[in-house]
């Protein structure tokens, strides 16, 4: 029969998982490619500008703190913001 692991081997383990990840130098961190910024042979993902409202005006619906009832605001808010840069972007 298989012997039942108690709290503690669980919690022993993981601790031994986590000090295996946090081991780590900082300059092997610098050593490895970035993620976020795309290579250069790889072409630029443009969001549509409908998402980027949505993800704004989501946005402010957290900093208000989740408040309900405001998303007509929220949803008109996020629009001037982002199509106010993009107009901010195209005349430069």
């Amino acid at each position: 029969m298989a012997e039942k692991r108690t709290k503690a081997d669980r919690l022993e383990r993981q601790t031994e998982q986590l000090g295996k990840r946090v081991d780590r130098q900082p300059d092997e961190f610098e050593n490895e490619p970035s993620t976020l910024a795309p290579k250069s042979d790889e072409p630029t993902v443009l969001i549509p500008i409908e998402r980027q409202i949505q993800q704004r005006a989501y946005e402010l619906y957290e900093q208000r703190g989740r408040a309900d009832g405001h998303e007509l605001d929220d949803w008109l808010q996020a629009e001037c913001e982002i199509k106010g840069t993009q107009a901010n972007a195209a005349a430069a």
